[in-house]
């Protein structure tokens, strides 16, 4: 049973408070703790009869070099006395700031800077996502599972199979439906996943009639036990587009193997360009256009994504009224120059494996060399509706209009996020861009996410916010919160921008005075 797990098993949200116990409001679970414990999500606990967020307040400074010295924690009370950089160039993300639960308050940081002589405000909460999931990218050729496959962790469904896109295998995992819609084993299966996908932690996922894989955002994918190295530099039709001019008068024939879609270069727009002969090659597979072929084989672990071991198999007899002839030779290779053969046809216009000469040996180097590194892409989304906007604004629909007319700029963790067009506020962010650990849980279950919104402070104002509450980053330094967290001040990621900057250029790209 996973560490998440045992903390559902174990929390009992329905056991009476006793003496030693208070309660904490920071969630729907509203566990009783005792002095020196914390709740079930681990993120607050009893500190001396008070409740307190456990992490830090995380405090980017974007002068900072990635990667330098983290300061040391400050205690509720205490002043800043150790920022890394005194630009001014902080940003007071919701990591560790607390939510808004019971949702009747204002969010817990509200905060004032002056940029370029026009006064910011950044509201910061850390929002319960019950409606939210990630979008997962795994850089691969290889057939990992069929369309709408049921993805699995733990044993539990998590998600399903998506559309394959250029060179990779798309997964939708989580979602409200997994989280709270089927079993108790389900929601924290799907919550445990999830929660280790966001924090870039390895997870183990089985596709139902398909692979296991491991994912880890920004490592490569492990399929079936076996690390992917490269991603295809492009279908077997773009290959022989790109690459045809290094064959011409090195070889008579090429087969570029694919699962998606099969190059022949003799017969492909490009060969004709170039002036290729015809070689009288015939192809098992499904005709598209000259020199283009679909369905030679069914999706796989071989050759170009196919279930093929021998390229041989996809070749019918040649043809000597359209070119065949002994000692015609045939490059086959696949999208990522990982397997290739070389051939010459014999005197019954048989191919026959040669060792591989010398002189293609750069064009295949050039097809590696033009794969980019496999990846496994982890791109966080979730729906920020419902009562954390209250935490923003005393009339929330005020905020999603303004998030969707562009005069509020939304991060999490400080990183940049795409937000959706249509209703609501539905955004996404590439989870390697927000600071590590930035993401936690509830048991209900859900997933804690940093939330942050940037505005002018005039806007703020006039979408109802609450603005007796707003307070400078320097008297956030020096106080803490209400829940009594220390703070902590570290280098911004090197490519996020410095989020007042970006919504003030923003505003002003868009006519704002």
């Amino acid at each position: 049973m996973s560490e998440l797990a045992e903390r559902f098993e174990t929390h009992d949200p329905g056991e009476k408070q006793v003496a030693e116990k208070i309660r904490c409001d920071a969630c729907p679970v509203m566990c009783y703790i005792a002095d020196g414990r914390t709740g079930a999500c681990d993120r607050y606990g009893n500190v001396g009869g008070r409740i307190v967020r456990m992490d830090p307040l995380t405090i980017l400074d974007h002068a900072a070099e990635t990667g330098g010295a983290v300061v040391p924690f400050v205690a509720e009370g205490e002043a800043w006395n150790g920022e890394l950089v005194n630009t001014g160039r902080r940003f007071v993300t919701a990591i560790g700031a607390g939510t808004t639960y019971p949702d009747y308050k204002p969010a817990p940081f509200i905060v004032s800077q002056e940029v370029e002589g026009v006064d910011l405000v950044t509201v910061v909460t850390e929002g319960i996502f019950s409606y939210c999931g990630v979008k997962v990218k795994i850089d691969t050729d290889r057939h990992i599972g069929d369309e709408t496959g049921i993805v699995r962790s733990q044993g539990e469904a998590i998600g399903h199979v998506t559309t394959g896109e250029y060179g990779s295998q798309m997964l939708s995992l989580g979602g409200v439906h997994h989280l709270t819609g089927g079993s108790k084993a389900e929601g924290r299966a799907t919550c445990d996943a999830l929660l280790n996908l966001c924090n870039r932690k390895p997870v183990e996922l089985a596709i139902d009639g398909g692979a296991t894989v491991i994912v880890e955002a920004g490592k490569a994918p492990v399929i079936d036990g076996k690390a992917e190295h490269r991603m295809r530099v492009g279908c077997g039709s773009a290959t022989i587009g790109m690459f045809a001019t290094q064959w011409r008068g090195l070889v008579d024939e090429v087969v570029v193997v694919d699962d998606h879609i099969t190059g022949v270069v003799s017969e492909h727009q490009a060969g004709k360009v170039l002036g290729w002969e015809d070689t009288g090659i015939k192809i098992v597979g499904r005709r598209s256009t000259p020199g283009r072929y679909f369905k030679v084989s069914e999706p796989g672990l071989g050759w170009g994504g196919t279930t093929i071991s021998d390229p041989l198999s996809i070749l019918g007899d040649w043809n000597a009224k359209k070119g065949a002839r002994p000692g015609l030779s045939l490059l086959m290779v696949s999208t990522t120059g990982e397997q290739f053969a070389y051939y010459e046809l014999d005197d019954e216009l048989k191919p026959v494996e040669k060792p591989f000469p010398e002189r293609l040996q750069k064009s295949v180097g050039l097809i590696e060399e033009n794969c980019e590194p496999a990846l496994c892409t982890v791109l966080f989304i979730g729906g920020a509706g419902g009562s954390l906007r209250a935490g923003v604004t005393e009339n929330p629909v005020n905020l999603t209009r303004s998030v969707q007319g562009l005069r509020t700029y939304v991060t999490v963790g400080g990183a940049p996020v795409y937000v959706w067009p249509g209703g609501g506020i539905t955004l996404m962010v590439d989870v390697t861009r927000v600071p590590e650990g930035a993401f936690g849980y509830v048991p209900t279950p859900a997933l804690v996410a940093p939330i942050e919104f940037t505005m002018r402070r005039d806007d703020y104002v006039r979408l109802g916010g609450y603005e007796n509450e707003i307070r400078s980053v320097e008297d956030i330094l020096a106080k803490g919160g209400e829940y009594l967290n220390p703070r902590r001040g570290t280098g911004a990621p090197v490519n996020n921008p410095w989020p007042p900057l970006a919504q003030l250029r923003r505003a002003r790209a868009n006519g704002a005075e």
